[in-house]
């Protein structure tokens, strides 16, 4: 894959908002179900939700910029210097002293059983296991084609997000898949579900990934502000010049709050810890806005009141 800053058009200065920031973009142009048949959107999509999966990352943000891992999130090898006897100029890892004036020919068939070699002794180190026939390069040769990646769009509830319960993701080819939404979940963020995609051509290769958008459907009480929930919250009018409590119904359940006597409307309280989930497991708050309202019906006695107050014939 191309260098994953490329990707998403940021420096490598940029900050995680920036990033954040960038993918959303990519995200939403390129989004499959926003682009229908368009298999070079599809391609951008996965590329920019790969490259965020390394950026978005901050341990493997820092081992992509130390040069550990690349751009596909491997660990790099970076072997080869000390082979063929000294490293210098055009010096073979494949042979000791061949030179760049006669190196092996890939197209002449030469015999490449040096470079298995070297590769196999590789792995075995590597990864502890025994080398074979497929070893080295061979084994990279004849690594059976991933299957491919599907997508869908998951319209979730801003209920969903603060509870424990699975919510149903359905593809455009049948398959449904039951998740828990992670802690601090975002609109927009894309959840990468391996090897549940669609299954490899060839027999042996792995299944595709199942990448799964989550949008927020809209809520009919609050909106959304990162991890605080915003609500504006009517109150009588006996309540806001008496003072009194006001209940407020949350994303959990109900919730009886203080309103101190002669509350004017526009003023905002905080139910702590009622918002979204965090990822550090916490969550954010509700503010809510009060307004003020008038009683259903006139009320005679009120009317008077402002009445007298209006001509001055007395003082409330």
């Amino acid at each position: 894959m191309r260098d994953p800053y490329t990707v998403l058009g940021v420096a490598r200065s940029a900050s995680e908002a920036e990033i954040k920031s960038a993918f959303r973009k990519l995200a939403k142009k390129y989004h499959p179900d926003a682009n229908g048949d368009d298999a070079g959107a599809s391609t951008r999509f996965n590329e920019a939700n790969q490259a965020y999966e390394i950026l978005g990352d901050k341990e493997k943000r820092g081992q992509f910029d130390r040069g550990e891992i690349d751009a596909d999130g491997k660990p790099k090898f970076q072997g080869f210097s000390g082979f063929g006897g000294g490293g210098g100029g055009g010096t073979s890892p494949f042979g000791s002293g061949a030179s760049s004036g006669g190196s092996f020919d890939f197209r002449n068939g030469g015999d490449f059983s040096g470079a298995d070699s070297i590769f196999g002794d590789f792995f075995e180190q590597t990864f502890g296991g025994k080398r074979n026939a497929r070893s080295g390069f061979n084994a990279a040769r004849n690594t059976p084609a991933k299957g491919e990646d599907i997508n869908a769009t998951l319209k979730v509830r801003l209920e969903d997000v603060v509870s424990d319960a699975k919510v149903e993701a359905i593809f455009p080819n049948g398959k449904r898949l039951a998740i828990r939404l992670p802690e601090g979940v975002e609109d927009g963020q894309v959840i990468r579900l391996r090897g549940q995609g669609q299954p490899a051509v060839f027999n042996g290769g792995p299944a595709g990934d199942a990448l799964v958008t989550i949008s927020f459907a809209d809520h009919p009480r609050f909106s959304a502000s990162g991890r605080d929930l915003l609500l504006e919250q009517d109150v009588d009018l006996q309540t806001a010049v008496l003072g009194g409590r006001v209940t407020i119904e949350t994303l959990d359940g109900r919730v009886a709050t203080k309103i101190q006597p002669w509350t004017t409307s526009g003023r905002t309280l905080r139910l702590r810890g009622k918002g979204l989930t965090r990822k550090d497991g916490g969550r954010g708050d509700i503010l809510v806005t009060l307004s003020i309202a008038l009683p259903a019906e006139p009320m005679p006695e009120l009317v008077a009141l402002f009445e007298k107050r209006r001509d001055g014939q007395g003082d409330a």
